[in-house]
């Protein structure tokens, strides 16, 4: 939140090549796989995968799309690129929830017959505490920058 918050925060985040954070997401497809492999494997419920209520590979198998047709060879208009992200961001937020919810705590309401347990251990708990925070500061700088108009496509160096 600091860099949000912050003048050089702002300019750091806003020199940031929204090319590089589009393709970021690509990422989320292994993670996506991993995810179905810790299922079947019992360890998070089912609803936390691609068969169930996550939906977020999507964001994963479009990212390289997205980045290369509607960033650099520029075929995609600001406001689908603005929606793009806000739909990822949607379902990033939705799999964070459901996840949250499926952990063994007072507060659980989501899969009681397979809690989310993976998450607990090394190096599963790398999702919560390095992975997805990374995938959400990617979408809030590149939606930062789509409406500040401060787009900065690649970085040759």
């Amino acid at each position: 939140m600091l860099v949000f918050l912050t003048r050089g925060g702002r300019k750091f985040i806003d020199g940031l090549p929204i090319l590089n954070l589009t393709y970021l997401h690509v990422g989320r497809i292994p993670v996506e796989i991993i995810l179905y492999l810790l299922f079947i494997n019992g360890t998070v419920p089912e609803l936390m995968t691609f068969e169930g209520r996550n939906f977020d590979i999507l964001a994963g198998i479009s990212a390289p799309l997205v980045a290369y047709f509607g960033i650099s060879k520029k075929k995609m208009a600001k406001g689908s690129l603005l929606a793009w992200n806000v739909i990822c961001l949607c379902l990033l937020i939705n799999i964070v929830a459901n996840a949250f919810l499926s952990v063994p705590s007072p507060i659980q309401k989501f899969g009681f017959d397979q809690p989310n347990i993976a998450v607990l251990y090394f190096p599963f708990s790398l999702l919560p505490a390095f992975i997805v925070p990374a995938m959400f500061f990617s979408h809030l700088v590149s939606i930062r920058q789509l409406l500040m108009n401060k787009v900065r496509v690649f970085d040759a160096n």
